[in-house]
């Protein structure tokens, strides 16, 4: 298991609650699962997703799992503030989780396996435990998918320095692009690859704090010293960036970036 870049702070929570917040009608309106039917959440993080998951679909049966003990234990208190009672949540690693075999209707995984070294083997096991005809359904974002207005030398070298950090740490922070052929090494048929592109201007104030500031630039305000130290920008070059990225949430700024959301079934 690689290690999480973006690290498991406050901060790094209210991140993730602004971009599930932020991103609910663009990532997920066609996410709906029927009624009784039993859904595996692999790497549901603090519920940041969990939440809309239970709300879309409030009949079916889910089990959200996540590998960090801290994580989890904030997505039980996060399902038992909001009263759902349809979501099970528990400690568990996707290479090695403690379920029988095709014993889920569906799998949903967010935002998961950009952190992965092996990513196509991740979705090899968890297709181990779909039922015959069921579906997965993946979602990731792709770095070099982002470009602004005023452009920046800085801000991009600033985004590639995640990039690189991501993958430094056994992940893929570009994995969005891949999302197509992942699934189809991993075996899966009726593979379905929709874009999901973030596009922000003035005249969308709730995006501009929700994804452009909240979320992406809080982003790589959060690895800011672990670049620096890394030698990978220098102290300066790193807060030009992340000021031009902020430059961009102003009236006549455009912040652009593509999510990858995949829909396919088991044979």
């Amino acid at each position: 298991m690689s290690d999480y870049v973006h690290g498991y702070d406050q901060r790094e929570n209210q991140r993730l609650e602004e971009q599930a917040k932020t991103l609910v009608e663009l990532l997920h309106w066609d996410t709906h699962y029927e009624a009784g039917e039993e859904v595996l959440e692999a790497g549901c993080g603090v519920g940041a997703q969990t939440v809309t998951l239970a709300v879309n679909s409030p009949k079916a049966e889910f089990t959200s799992i996540d590998i960090s003990e801290e994580s989890v234990n904030q997505a039980r208190e996060k399902i038992k503030e909001h009263g759902y009672s349809n979501v099970c949540v528990q400690q568990g690693n996707i290479f090695d989780l403690p379920f029988e075999k095709e014993s889920f209707d569906h799998i949903f995984v967010c935002f998961v396996l950009e952190h992965l070294p092996d990513p196509v083997k991740a979705l090899e096991i968890l297709k181990g435990y779909l039922k015959p005809s069921g579906t997965l359904t993946l979602i990731e974002g792709d770095h070099g998918s982002t470009y602004f207005y005023p452009d920046s030398g800085e801000a991009h070298k600033a985004i590639e320095c995640q990039v690189m950090l991501q993958s430094a740490a056994g992940g893929n922070a570009n994995i969005g692009r891949e999302v197509y052929p992942m699934l189809v090494k991993a075996g899966f048929t009726d593979i379905s690859v929709s874009p999901r592109m973030v596009y922000v201007d003035g005249s969308k104030p709730e995006l501009i704090e929700g994804f452009t500031k909240g979320t992406f630039t809080a982003m790589i305000e959060g690895i800011k010293d672990s670049a620096v130290e890394a030698g990978l920008i220098s102290e300066s070059e790193m807060a030009k960036g992340i000021a031009d990225l902020y430059r961009t949430a102003e009236d006549d700024g455009v912040f652009c970036y593509t999510f990858f959301k995949g829909v396919a079934r088991k044979i």
